[in-house]
């Protein structure tokens, strides 16, 4: 899909401002996305810009997409690499898919963990005492 004219860098590619603008990024997220090799590294002009293609705009919201469900970057590079790979298969997504909700599922494990012990020590607090018959700070110092 062709950008309208005006929305191009020079009417073959994005800069690197506008592959930001476009996607709800900082520059400095990208330039740290290619660092990494998220992204592939853009074309250069004559002048030598940089000029992003409109798969950059695709890459960076599958990206982002990605990190809202949790996954690292590394994951990420992962399933892009899986992605465009011709002969790869769904198993290997599976599996880094169900790594990460072992992961989210031991989280969430541990917080509750934490919400209980907290809530038990906040019921015993009365919260009208001097501060050392305070039950919460007395059971920090063990």
């Amino acid at each position: 899909m062709r950008a309208s004219k005006g929305e191009e860098g020079t009417g073959s590619g994005f800069t690197i401002g506008q592959i930001a603008t476009k996607t709800g990024t900082s520059v400095e997220t990208l330039r740290y996305y290619e660092k990494f090799g998220l992204l592939e590294a853009p074309e250069r002009t004559s002048a030598n810009y940089r000029l992003f293609s409109q798969e950059t705009i695709r890459v960076v919201k599958f990206i982002k997409k990605a990190q809202e469900l949790g996954f690292t970057l590394k994951d990420i590079k992962q399933l892009l690499y899986l992605y465009n790979s011709p002969t790869a298969d769904d198993d290997d997504v599976k599996a880094i898919s169900l790594a990460l909700l072992r992961d989210i599922d031991n989280r969430i494990n541990t917080l509750n963990t934490m919400r209980s012990s907290l809530s038990e020590l906040v019921a015993q607090c009365a919260g009208k005492h001097p501060v050392k018959h305070c039950p919460i700070l007395n059971a920090l110092d063990v």
